[in-house]
């Protein structure tokens, strides 16, 4: 090739997540691929952050257009990992707006939990700071006066 080009030629080997990003395309989440926009720099991704994010362990399910871990699970994973933190464990029992129930589900995307309530075993989604501990004690000591400074109804 280099006696024909007559140039020096140098080949290198590029993995699957760069041939990825040279051919550009859309994700499973309907954008273009993070590692065609914005990512620069491959770093690991491991199973345990799709398991941590509660997505299921399938590889057809978080793989990406390079047939290895989506990237995307690399950089979520703190936002998840301080979300779990701050919201209620499944199977904890909770009280929400609705009634009291058990945590049956998480939805950091939306910061809500899905609760099936003890009353009937419906299930109804709530915002994670109605069902947290530290909200409700907020609320038990400052309440009034939150409503107050929000312009909310006062007493």
């Amino acid at each position: 090739m280099a006696r024909n080009l007559r140039a020096r030629v140098e080949l290198r080997q590029i993995g699957p997540r760069d041939e990825a990003r040279l051919q550009g395309g859309i994700g499973p989440c309907g954008r273009d691929l993070c590692c065609a926009t914005f990512l620069k720099d491959f770093e690991p991704v491991s199973v345990r952050m799709a398991k941590d994010q509660d997505l299921p362990v399938n590889p057809l399910r978080i793989a990406g257009a390079c047939g290895r871990l989506m990237c995307c699970l690399k950089y979520e994973h703190p936002l998840y990992l301080d979300a779990h933190s701050r919201m209620p464990r499944v199977g904890l029992k909770v009280d929400t707006p609705e009634g009291a129930g058990t945590v049956v589900g998480r939805n950091v995307p939306s910061d809500s939990v899905v609760v099936r309530l003890e009353d009937g075993g419906r299930r109804c989604a709530c915002p994670s700071a109605s069902v947290c501990s530290p909200r409700k004690q907020h609320d038990a000591a400052y309440g009034d006066a939150v409503q107050v400074a929000d312009g909310g109804p006062e007493g």
